[in-house]
């Protein structure tokens, strides 16, 4: 698995109340926290989030070289929709869903972004998805 996934970001303040709110939702604890960055730590993963100095040329997008989303996994599809109406409750930019995708059977969704526009997903696939004997990855046209 990852261990952890670390993340730069303008401000702070603003990722602080929305990974705040939406970490700890998923299960993940404060571990670290300075004037610099903070750390959640939850199951086999953590993140961390630290604000870089020279914003003045930096956004992200999806489109440039680095990181494209990360995808948190849930255990039902129920997990998807509470993560929904949590996301609704904090006022974040839900891009879809949650909905239904091809890349594997039963393959279920919401893709949003955090203050910066960094773009987190939350899944759901029954059992080991693509890793089901006989299963297959479906590249949908995306990929």
């Amino acid at each position: 698995g990852i261990a952890h996934i670390a993340l730069n970001v303008s401000s702070l303040e603003k990722s602080k109340e929305f990974y705040s709110q939406l970490l700890p939702f998923l299960g993940m604890r404060l571990v670290h926290e300075s004037s610099k960055s903070f750390y959640y730590i939850g199951s086999r993963t953590a993140i961390l989030l630290q604000k870089i100095d020279n914003v003045k040329n930096s956004s992200f997008s999806q489109n440039k070289i680095g990181l494209h989303h990360f995808c948190f996994r849930a255990r039902s599809e129920i997990d998807v929709n509470l993560v929904h109406k949590k996301l609704l409750e904090i006022n974040a930019n839900i891009v879809r869903g949650p909905i239904h995708g091809d890349w594997a059977e039963g393959y279920y969704y919401i893709l949003f972004e955090d203050p910066d526009n960094i773009r987190i997903e939350v899944n759901f696939v029954p059992e080991k998805g693509v890793l089901n004997e006989g299963a297959k990855f479906n590249p949908s046209g995306d990929y």
